[in-house]
């Protein structure tokens, strides 16, 4: 050692190091994902094989191995295609201590909805419970938070421990500190120990693991390689050991001992190394007085942590939004086919409780092409400095490939459960019936499309009746712009109704709905079909439309030309349901771009990007807002109204909203459609959803598992500046007991702070009355790596804005779920 790092202050008490050996597993970072299944199904056997080899005395300096599988993926494709031997030395390995499972299934964004977590959390623990064993912790890494519902699924598995690694790269940990013990207080009362830990290759930058002496953490003085030669490398471990454990004492950190997360390898999807275990050895037998290292599991840390006062550790009750759930925005189009699966798969659980149907392996193929696209990984690593590269260009479709596989599950589940229940398939003279079903918790009052073939239109150029069986009487309709039949339905939670299209005019019996009347006088119908003469506003249409309104007996919209939506108004209380402090209007297109020295070289692509830290754009952003150019009706009947409102907006070759006014019910659709130009530069596209129902209400988001109120029910020093949302976001007044819901069908990042760049707040930095301004945030590319570099493309993202009275915020939340999942429609057989 050299006299400069003898210097060097050491701790003072004596301390011990507890090091959890892993690999910290991201699918299709490094390599190609089948590619990286075969890596750590490897990994487990070439850690069976250091464990029998310090066992049988071949190694005996091996005896201190220990291996924690971070995720149960890796032991799921392990147990695929393990012999009967290996799968008992696996299971011997695991009740003895050297191997360890993880209740973590994979590292994920905040995409899966509750049963999916619960789904995914019970893989481990079932599979332990079958030879006995019980799994008592969960680790993660990388990933920078979870939904509040993420512990209640930990702890309804029977999971009591958690150690998040938190990698702070465009994050951050909360607590305003790491390496501390906190409760996690769950929505209904549940506590999960949490130990909120370093980085989780933090133990190959002190230098634990030989040939893989890591710097990204650390910032010191220190230049090195990876590879060093072994008295290099253990001079720097000793000094950065000394100091990281006087930093510590210095902080008044409480305890003697402390864990410490490492690799096999200096790289992400690293393999076991029996290397560490000897390294670890011949420091304790020179240092060890002083401070002792000791490889450990999860299970075995905490149980160190357990017998000191746990008491002392605080308690912590809230969501922790995750920093790194922005990807989903990334590839927002694939995005939104994951949704979309997720409810179609909720449907058939919904129709087919017992399996009758539709298999629990059909469902469980579905569920996991869910896991696998809501994982944490993006993309190949270079696929921002590189876009072209095949590697990037081939894991790119392969992750978006899941989110296309989880629908055709799904859908085809769903098909099988609707012919089932007398669904009617293509063929000849079907009848023209449709059952209607509520598979949501909570009544709703929809519009439903009748789906027609496109030979059927004929029907539409005769007088027919839509019927409703229950009550054999006609129902109201509307003939939509599109030539589709709508109508409006309530239905409870569960009901179905059976519908049919019944002809007035049966004179050709070959066409039961042959059109009796070939020309009329006195209407300016064109030869050539092209409408372009201004008719009145139908009589039996109870919306009226003005040249800068549209009005319902409940709500009122009003816009200018060059600004956007101006007002949005209550008719009931004669409320502007806007904020009176929004910075924009509603559905307004804002688009970001943050330019590069030079837009055309790689490098500077990425390294604009890099620099971006946690506001997602650079100082020099460039922002425009959508300006309203245009405004045209589509339709207007006794059912409902529609507007295309046309933006211009720099980014955007097209920008169109799509206002379908609900003639009965306080509810507005909205549609937004646009092309998006194609640019390499970091990019974001926020839509502005600036609602509120005034001071005295409380804005919630519904998540995986709970609700959560963002700026209250949060862990300290967690992030505020957005959150994934499950099904949408309500404004409630206990007082009234009212709500405004907005639900967001296809996108579900919400941003809530501010989007000017500036230094960011975290929970509780912020003012005391200080309130969340709400966007829908749709498209972002700003990271460096990992996403996708370009946004270019066709979206269509839906919205619906709905009053409530006389809620809880339990039944708005069932709301919210029968808005976004729709009414099942299908055709029937007699």
């Amino acid at each position: 050692m050299s006299n400069s790092i003898k210097d060097e202050p050491k701790p003072v008490r004596p301390w011990t190091i507890y090091v959890i050996h892993h690999s910290h597993t991201d699918i299709g970072y490094t390599e190609r994902q089948e590619r990286i299944e075969q890596y750590h199904v490897d990994f487990i056997r070439q850690a069976l094989k250091i464990t029998d080899a310090a066992h049988s005395g071949t190694h005996p300096e091996w005896k201190p191995f220990r291996w924690t599988c971070e995720t149960f993926w890796a032991v799921e494709k392990f147990l695929e295609e393990a012999t009967p031997a290996e799968k008992e030395a696996f299971q011997q390995a695991i009740l003895r201590g050297d191997i360890e499972l993880s209740g973590t299934y994979l590292n994920m964004t905040e995409l899966p909805d509750f049963d999916l977590l619960l789904r995914n959390h019970a893989k481990a623990q079932q599979y332990a419970a079958s030879f006995g064993h019980r799994i008592d912790s969960a680790m993660t890494a990388d990933i920078n938070g979870y939904s509040w519902g993420y512990a209640s699924s930990l702890l309804q598995n029977n999971i009591d421990n958690l150690f998040s690694c938190i990698h702070t790269h465009h994050g951050m940990y909360p607590l305003g500190r790491k390496q501390t013990p906190f409760w996690w207080e769950a929505p209904d009362g549940g506590k999960l120990l949490v130990w909120n830990g370093e980085h989780y290759m933090f133990g190959n930058e002190l230098g634990f693991c030989p040939n893989a002496l890591g710097k990204y953490m650390i910032k010191d003085e220190l230049e090195h390689y990876l590879m060093e030669p072994k008295p290099r490398h253990n001079d720097i471990a000793s000094l950065r050991i000394n100091r990281y454990l006087s930093n510590l004492e210095q902080e008044k950190y409480p305890y003697n001992f402390v864990p410490i997360m490492v690799s096999g390898l200096g790289t992400d999807n690293a393999s076991p190394n029996a290397e560490i275990a000897e390294w670890i050895t011949e420091w304790n037998e020179q240092y060890g007085e002083q401070v002792t290292i000791k490889l450990a599991t999860l299970s075995e840390f905490f149980g160190v942590l357990k017998q000191e006062d746990l008491s002392s550790i605080p308690v912590h009750r809230g969501d922790w939004p995750d920093w790194w759930t922005d990807g989903v925005a990334s590839t927002a189009m694939h995005t939104q086919i994951y949704r979309d699966a997720q409810r179609t798969l909720r449907k058939v659980k919904s129709l087919d409780p017992n399996h009758e149907t539709a298999s629990l392996s059909e469902i469980d193929e579905a569920a996991q092409a869910l896991t696998m696209y809501a994982e944490h990984t993006w993309g190949y690593h270079s696929s921002v400095y590189e876009p072209w590269h095949p590697q990037v260009q081939m894991l790119e479709v392969r992750k978006q490939s899941y989110a296309a596989e989880a629908s055709k599950l799904a859908h085809r589940a769903l098909d099988k459960v609707l012919v089932a229940r007398h669904g009617a398939l293509l063929a000849p003279h079907r009848p023209m019936r449709y059952e209607v079903i509520n598979t949501e918790s909570a009544e709703a009052t929809l519009l439903v499309s009748i789906p027609l073939d496109g030979w059927e239109n004929v029907i539409l150029q005769s007088e027919f009746e839509l019927v409703d069986e229950k009550t054999g009487q006609s129902i109201p309709y509307q003939l939509s712009h599109t030539q589709v039949i709508v109508t409006e339905l309530t239905l409870s939670p569960g009901e179905s109704r059976i519908l049919h299209i019944r002809s007035l005019q049966q004179s050709d019996a070959k066409s039961p709905f042959a059109k009796t009347v070939t020309a009329r006088n006195i209407e300016p119908i064109p030869c050539e079909g092209v409408y372009d003469i201004w008719s009145p506003p139908a009589s039996n249409s109870p919306i009226t439309i003005g040249e800068d309104f549209i009005e319902s007996e409940s709500m009122r919209i009003e816009w200018a030309l060059n600004e956007g939506i101006t007002a949005w108004i209550d008719k009931t209380l004669t409320t502007n349901l806007l904020d009176v402090n929004r910075k924009y209007e509603p559905f307004t297109p804002v688009y970001e771009v943050t330019p590069a020295q030079d837009e055309h070289n790689p490098s500077q692509v990425h390294a604009t990007r890099s620099r971006m830290g946690r506001n997602r754009k650079g100082t020099n952003v460039q922002r425009d807002i959508g300006r309203l150019s245009q405004v045209k009706v589509l339709e207007n009947g006794p059912l409902f109204a529609l507007l295309e409102l046309v933006f211009k907006v720099k980014g955007l070759t097209y920008y169109a909203l799509h206002i379908k006014m609900f003639a009965n019910q306080p509810r507005v659709e909205v549609s937004v459609r646009f092309h998006k130009d194609s640019v390499w530069l970091p990019e974001n596209v926020y839509v502005a959803l600036p609602f509120s129902m005034g001071s005295d209400a409380e804005l919630y988001v519904e998540k995986a598992g709970c609700l959560v109120r963002p700026w209250k029910d949060q862990l300290p020093g967690s992030c505020l500046d957005y959150t994934a949302v499950q099904e949408g976001l309500f404004w409630y007044s206990a007082k009234d007991q009212t709500a405004l819901a907005v639900s967001m069908t296809d996108t579900p990042l919400l941003q809530l702070g501010s989007i000017e760049h500036q230094p960011r707040k975290l929970h509780l930095m912020q003012e005391e009355d200080s309130k969340p301004s709400t966007y829908a945030w749709i498209l972002t590319n700003y990271w460096e790596t990992n996403f996708k570099a370009t946004l270019g493309g066709f979206y269509e993202f839906r919205y619906a804005v709905e009053r409530h009275h006389k809620v809880d915020p339990q039944q708005v939340t069932g709301k919210l779920h029968a808005s976004t999942g729709q009414f099942t429609v299908h055709r029937i057989r007699s």
